[in-house]
């Protein structure tokens, strides 16, 4: 199977890499990639947001399956641009892809689903916004209603700071603060057939001990030792099977990855929102554990043959993620520093850690900074203490000038907490 992988950043670098180890996978591409990715795959220019240029590179590579892992390309329209040139592509449509392309139609779909999730306001004026911010109090939840790279969101008990950030955003989504910890459950679905994979735990916040600005994640860790056994059957049943079941009905049908980003709060499971693509950092946990092959997984979401699918196998390994970001993350990153340390890694960790890349290039013989998240620092082990060890390790033998990074993912969870 020739296999073409759309995107740039780690969650595509761990997505060639679990491709790259499935014995059906004859050729791997991906477009346009970074410097880790070009290990894994053949790296081709090409405007990820380009429908008809991404359609056409399929064509020429004759790829069998094509990935579009990032949401912009979704929301842009890029799979249905792959599927009309007869091409299986993984990936919702662009109007399903609105699910994550506006938080507003996705309350609109929750509420129709019956879903549940955090009462809500959708607002486009100043005293709307003052309207609602009054209504719920403190903490206040301001969510920009259209993509913003992980970065949308406001959480504060400022009540100028939630202003300011809807005035910066114009049309917003204003919600209850839901208390309780999050955790991220991915489902691979054809539209029907609807395939739960493990939870997940992110670190949004940039700084130790959840403090400092939103980020696009900063860390992940899976399994959770300290979530319900029966998580993932309760929301398949309240959450991913309805909202699958609601897209349906209402003629926009969704195909690819559903990630439903959770609160276990408590009065019980609430939506917090949903992604239309594999999550990062959480990707990077999720299919460290995953043992079967990854393509065929694709390929039958892709063809509405997801049903005739064994069930997935999983590692009881547990795996953690680092994130190494760039001087100044989130706001405006430093770029074009040497990245030292990389061969290190690969010579004494691997296979049980190893180095993602998101923004990273190549500069001559150096990889260099390109971005905010720069590396993801993965590793597994028997348990959450040895794969913290393990990724904390091979963090330690990375040097970039002014990176940053928490030294706390998975710590609570590594001691049962």
């Amino acid at each position: 199977m020739k296999v073409l992988v759309i995107g740039s950043g780690a969650r595509e670098h761990a997505l060639c890499r679990s491709l790259s180890l499935d014995p059906s996978v004859t050729a791997l591409h991906c477009a346009p990639g970074n410097a880790g990715i070009a290990d894994a795959a053949e790296l081709h220019p090409v405007d990820a947001l380009d429908g008809a240029a991404v359609a056409g590179l399929a064509r020429e590579l004759e790829a069998d399956l094509v990935v579009v892992g990032p949401e912009a390309p979704l929301v842009a329209g890029v799979a249905d641009a792959v599927r009309a040139a007869g091409i299986p592509c993984f990936g919702p449509s662009k109007e399903a892809a609105r699910l994550e392309g506006s938080k507003a139609f996705a309350k609109d779909v929750m509420a129709g689903a019956g879903v549940p999730t955090a009462r809500s306001y959708v607002c486009t004026t100043a005293a709307e916004v003052d309207e609602a911010l009054d209504a719920f109090g403190a903490p206040y939840v301001v969510k920009d209603d259209g993509l913003a790279a992980g970065k949308g969101v406001v959480v504060t008990d400022d009540v100028e700071q939630a202003r300011e950030h809807a005035r910066a955003c114009g049309r917003v989504v204003i919600e209850e603060f839901l208390d309780g910890p999050e955790v991220s459950l991915f489902a691979v679905t054809d539209g029907e057939t609807v395939v739960p994979l493990r939870p997940a735990q992110d670190f949004k916040r940039a700084l130790d001990g959840d403090e400092g600005p939103n980020t696009g994640g900063m860390g992940a860790y899976s399994p959770l030792p300290w979530a319900d056994p029966k998580l993932v059957d309760e929301v398949l049943d309240t959450v991913l099977r309805p909202t699958v079941d609601e897209l349906r009905r209402r003629g926009t049908p969704f195909a690819g990855l559903l990630y439903a980003g959770l609160a276990i709060t408590s009065r019980g499971v609430r939506v917090i929102e949903f992604n239309a693509r594999f999550g990062d950092p959480e990707t990077q946990v999720v299919l460290a554990r995953l043992q079967t092959p990854l393509a065929g997984v694709l390929l039958a979401a892709a063809n509405g043959t997801l049903a005739d699918l064994p069930p997935l196998r999983w590692s009881d390994d547990a795996a953690v993620t680092v994130v190494i970001a760039s001087h100044n993350y989130p706001d405006t990153p430093r770029t074009g520093d040497p990245i030292v340390g990389l061969d290190a890694v690969a010579a004494h960790d691997a296979p049980t850690a190893y180095v993602l890349h998101a923004g990273t290039k190549r500069d001559g013989d150096a990889v260099v900074s390109a971005g905010g998240r720069v590396l993801s620092v993965t590793a597994t082990g028997a348990d959450l203490t040895q794969a913290r060890e393990r990724a904390y390790t091979a963090v330690a033998r990375i040097s970039l000038d002014g990176s940053q990074h928490r030294t706390d993912i998975a710590e609570k969870a590594a001691r049962e907490q």
